[in-house]
This record gives C-alpha cells, sequence and structure tokens, in this order.
C-alpha cells in the first residue's frame, strides 16, 4: 500500500506514468493513461460548466452562503454573483481551459522523443498541470473590459467550435471505416461474422429510418415548416446517395472494405445532427380556425419541446466523449487527415476479427512493463519514440473546449440560454448543424472516391 501511495506521488509531482492503486487491474500503456487523464480534466471542466449554467445553483447560493449579498460585493462580482455563473462565467472558465490545452499544443510541437523533457512534462507532473489549469480558469475572472472580451471571445468559439465539429466528424469517418475492417477481417475464418455485419447494418439503417419518419411527424405541418421539408427530404437522399455509392462496382474495385455498415453509421449521424438542427430551429406560428395562433414545427405533446432539447443535449454530450475517449483509446491523433487515408485495399491473412471494433488486445511486445510501485502495471510504449502526435493531441481539445463552450452557451444565444434549454430557438446552430451534415457526407464520399481520384496514391490505414 505504502509503495503504491509513493507511486501515485510519483505520478503527481513526477514524470512517472499514472496508473490505478488496484494490481488486478488490466495493464495499460502509458501513452493511454496520458490521454484518460487529459481526459479527466476536459470532462471535470465541462461537468462545473454545466453546473454554472444551471439556474438552481445561484438560488443555493443565496440560500446557504452567510453574509452572500456582501461577499459579492467584496469579490466585484456583481450583486448576486452574477459574474460567477451564467453564460459570462463558462466562456471564462472555458477561456481558462482552452488556454491550457493551446499552450501544451504550442510546447509540444516536434516532440518526437518520449525520453525529452517536453515528453516527461506531457506524461506527468499532473498535480503541477492541474494547478496550471486551476491559475488559467481563475485568472480568466480578472480579465479586464470584459464586455468586449465577451463578445470577441464568442465569435472566437462559434469558429474552433465548428471546426471541432469536422474533427469529430473525421473521427467519426475514420471508426466507421475500423470497425467494417475489423469485422470484415474474421469472414476469412469464421462466417457468422457475415451475420453480425447484417445485423448491425440492418439496426443502424432501421434506427436512421425511425428517425426520419419521426421527424416527419413531429417536426413538420401541411400548412408550414417548409425548410424543415426540404432538409429532411435533402438528407435522406444524400444519405441513400452514398449508401448505393458505397456499394457501387467501381467503388468496390478500389476499395473492397467498402460497404453498408460504413453509410449505416453515417446516416444515424446525419440524422442526429438532423435531428438536432429541427430542435434548434425557432417555432413557426400559424393561425387556426378560431384565429388564434397556433405553434407549429415542434412536438405538440405535453412537455415534448423540453423532452426534445433535453434528448438532443443529452446525445451531443455522449457523441462528444465518445469522441474524446476514442482520441485516447486510439493511435489515431497523430494525424488530422487520418481519416482521409482509407483502409489498405487487403486484410492480412493472419488478421481476425475482435469484438472491440477499435482497440485491439494489450501487447507487451519488447515495452518495459512497470509494477515496482504496486497498483496497476503500466507498459511503456513510448521508449522508442512518441505514438500519437502530441501538440495535434491538444489543439483536439482545445477546439473542444470552444465546442464545449458554444454548446453549455446556446451559441450564439447565451443572454437567455438554460441548461434546460439547449439548442432551443437558435438560427445560428440551425444552420452550423446542416452544414455538418453535408460536411460529414461530403467527406464520407471523399473516402470512397479518392482512390478513384488519386489512382497512383496508396490509401493506407
Amino acid at each position: 500500500m505504502c509503495t503504491s501511495c509513493l507511486g501515485q506521488l510519483a505520478c503527481c509531482c513526477g514524470s512517472a506514468a499514472c496508473s490505478l492503486c488496484c494490481s488486478c487491474c488490466p495493464k495499460i500503456k502509458q501513452s493511454t493513461g496520458t490521454r484518460f487523464m487529459y481526459a479527466l480534466y476536459f470532462l471535470l471542466v465541462t461537468v462545473i460548466c454545466v453546473v454554472m449554467m444551471s439556474p438552481t445553483v445561484a438560488e443555493g447560493m443565496k440560500e446557504h452562503i452567510p453574509f452572500y449579498k456582501d461577499l459579492c460585493e467584496h469579490m466585484k462580482a456583481g450583486v448576486n454573483c452574477e459574474k460567477l455563473v451564467g453564460y459570462s462565467a463558462v466562456y471564462k472558465v472555458c477561456f481558462g481551459m482552452a488556454c491550457f490545452f493551446f499552450i501544451f499544443a504550442l510546447f509540444t510541437i516536434k516532440v518526437q522523443d518520449s525520453t525529452s523533457c517536453r515528453a516527461h512534462v506531457h506524461n506527468g507532473f499532473w498535480f503541477m498541470k492541474f494547478a496550471v489549469l486551476l491559475a488559467c480558469c481563475s485568472g480568466a475572472f480578472f480579465i479586464p473590459d470584459q464586455d468586449t472580451f465577451l463578445n470577441v471571445w464568442r465569435y472566437v468559439g462559434a469558429t474552433g467550435g465548428f471546426l471541432f465539429l469536422v474533427i469529430q466528424l473525421i473521427l467519426l469517418v475514420e471508426f466507421a471505416h475500423k470497425w467494417n475492417k475489423n469485422w470484415s477481417s474474421g469472414t476469412k475464418h469464421n462466417k457468422l461474422w457475415y451475420a453480425a455485419l447484417a445485423l448491425v447494418t440492418l439496426v443502424l439503417f432501421s434506427v436512421a429510418v425511425g428517425a426520419l419518419i419521426l421527424m416527419g411527424i413531429f417536426h413538420t405541418h401541411a400548412e408550414g415548416c417548409t425548410l424543415n421539408k426540404i432538409f429532411l427530404g435533402v438528407n435522406s437522399g444524400l444519405c441513400l446517395f452514398v449508401s448505393i455509392l458505397a456499394i457501387t462496382p467501381c467503388i468496390q474495385k478500389h476499395l473492397p472494405n467498402s460497404g453498408l455498415l460504413q453509410s449505416g453509421v453515417i446516416s444515424v449521424y446525419v440524422m442526429y445532427l438532423t435531428y438536432s438542427a429541427l430542435a434548434s430551429k425557432p417555432a413557426e406560428q400559424i393561425k387556426g380556425p378560431n384565429g388564434n395562433n397556433i405553434t407549429i414545427c415542434v412536438p405538440s405533446f405535453s412537455s415534448g419541446l423540453e423532452d426534445d432539447n433535453k434528448l438532443v443535449s443529452a446525445l451531443g454530450t455522449i457523441i462528444l466523449f465518445g469522441c474524446v475517449l476514442y482520441s485516447c483509446l486510439t493511435s489515431t491523433t497523430r494525424s488530422s487527415t487520418a481519416a482521409l487515408r482509407v483502409c489498405k485495399t487487403t486484410v492480412p491473412d493472419n488478421e481476425v476479427a475482435r469484438c472491440c471494433f477499435c482497440c485491439g488486445p494489450e501487447d507487451d511486445g519488447d515495452y518495459e512493463v512497470d509494477n515496482k510501485h504496486g497498483g496497476q502495471a503500466v507498459i511503456y510504449d513510448e521508449k522508442e519514440g512518441t505514438v500519437y502526435s502530441y501538440a495535434f493531441f491538444h489543439f483536439v481539445f482545445f477546439l473542444g473546449s470552444l465546442y464545449v463552450m458554444m454548446t453549455v452557451t446556446n451559441w450564439f444565444h447565451f443572454d437567455d440560454a438554460k441548461i434546460e434549454k439547449l439548442f432551443h430557438g437558435s438560427w445560428s446552430t440551425y444552420w452550423i448543424k446542416m452544414a455538418s451534415c453535408w460536411a460529414c457526407l461530403l467527406l464520407y464520399t471523399w473516402t470512397l472516391i479518392a482512390p478513384i481520384v488519386c489512382p497512383k496514391r496508396e490509401f493506407i490505414k
């Protein structure tokens, strides 16, 4: 127990890799553990931002903190500490987190040797880095001319948030190709993998079609909702087009691993983005038969609007952290163009399918394994060099910080943003989500036609 505590102390204040105290836990690679720690920092600050946007936080502070008004005035945070909660507080906290990751992105540029001083800082000294993150988030509250800062930072956040959506799309397309490749490789050894592929593909397309039908029922109206009708038709038609394109003989000739599984994944994601866009669109009103105004283009059942927004925000959060964890579990962050280099046209005969479609079994190889401090064993897989780009990894988290900031504060419409009303009533969010749909389809189409457009280039995953 004592040696395990010493190991954790070396992790927090030194360059040693962090691990769990329990020795029965499976081995973990140093590179994976490092990325998990940064993801934990990211998750912690995100939860704080969500709490700050909760309307019950300010009321709870008023009721339970003695001398609340005097304390707020002494801190110069407003009469009711409005500068410590709400959208402005989220902007400042996310500004600090974005600065933290941006500084590390610059600090780790061209780090190729994991034994260098900068690599040691990246992989260790977690307590000190947590103190730096806390200082960055706290220091943002003392920036002068807050109004100008918030207005400028809003547009910086919108740009960075959209760029993160593009990277999220790249990770999704890469994930779809890798999933299909891993499962298809098992069909040479066991024909049951064909059944698994067919079942998952059927489920994915069923979800996409079901989502399309529900959106047609609840987000369209016979006398209005023209934009919703147009984009539902356009997006569903584009999903059908890329699905047919993926199985055409021309594509199959140059990219045998292409199939309907990838198209199913993309179609489900496009339907999610379409749904979140429709939920973001301001409601329309028409004259009813009695002359009264009727709200259309939103679910009409009781509490439907609130449930709609909660479902969108929940799904968006799951996808966000899914992408973060995916980048932590794989080495795909070496290059931002990783997803554009589609799978190799042939699968080695000795390669077998894996139930986990992105993670392979732990292979110690010739790596050094350290468990001298007790607890979980750590595989030092970067002794001969880095296995992913440190700078790009931090840059993705920098953009992710901006995306969280814009999502929690309802993008441009931050004045009346509440945690219960994420994505609601915002034309900016509506068009950003729709543009993301088309970017996703365009990116996936490029991965299909790239081997044909550039025949002399070898596209390898």
